[in-house]
């Protein structure tokens, strides 16, 4: 049996392993479908928190691990240095909503090879696991241009994000939060957790510090 003339082409037994990190089982699902129908991948397992990553690789041997963001115990950009550390031949491809400038830059420079949104082409993504395995980097095209545009720009937080950042910078609590923005308290949980990703901030200290350093209040 040949293959053909990409320097992908691989043999049945040879597909490119995959792993998808994402905590929306239905969503992983999707990406599975996806991949074991493109002929060059296979998924060879799932996961949907930070600490099923990290034991789901401990089992088997990936290629390229497709990995989300916003998982419940953890997100994906501090996950790049721990598994780069312990794999550092594994490709990581974020396959993410978030399409901010500086959560795009942290993600690579914390050792992810690529960055697709989950609104991509399915095309993408297949070329995205085959670009990332050649040791090349790959952006979707939506990022591609994003960063092309917003290139030397400062973080940029919308109106809501402002006005959250300014209650949290007063003292207020998330339930009070919630009562001034009109909005329930799971949310105002996931918006600050949205926030603090953003300002790459670890903690209420450091958004705070970040808050008054850069003037964003």
């Amino acid at each position: 049996m040949e293959t053909n003339n990409s320097q992908f082409s691989i043999l049945n037994s040879q597909l490119i392993k995959v792993a998808i990190v994402e905590d929306h089982k239905v969503v992983a699902e999707g990406f599975e479908y996806l991949i074991n129908d493109s002929g060059i991948a296979q998924v060879i397992g799932k996961a949907y928190s930070a600490a099923g990553c990290y034991e789901l690789l401990a089992k088997k041997p990936v290629d390229v691990l497709l990995l989300d963001i916003s998982l419940p115990d953890g997100n994906g950009i501090d996950i790049c240095i721990r598994v780069k550390t312990q794999y550092p031949n594994l490709k990581i491809l974020m396959l993410t909503s978030y399409s901010e400038q500086s959560i795009i830059m942290r993600a690579l420079e914390n050792g992810a090879s690529g960055y697709i949104l989950k609104n991509a082409m399915a095309e993408e993504i297949i070329e995205g696991i085959r670009t990332v395995v050649s040791g090349e980097r790959f952006l979707c095209e939506e990022v591609n241009i994003l960063l092309k545009k917003s290139e030397n720009s400062l973080v940029r937080l919308s109106r809501r994000e402002q006005e959250l950042l300014r209650l949290i910078v007063a003292g207020y609590s998330n339930s009070e939060i919630a009562g001034n923005m009109y909005l329930g308290y799971e949310t105002i949980k996931s918006y600050r957790k949205n926030l603090m990703l953003k300002l790459n901030a670890h903690n209420t200290a450091q958004l705070l510090k970040i808050a008054e350093d850069q003037k964003l209040v």
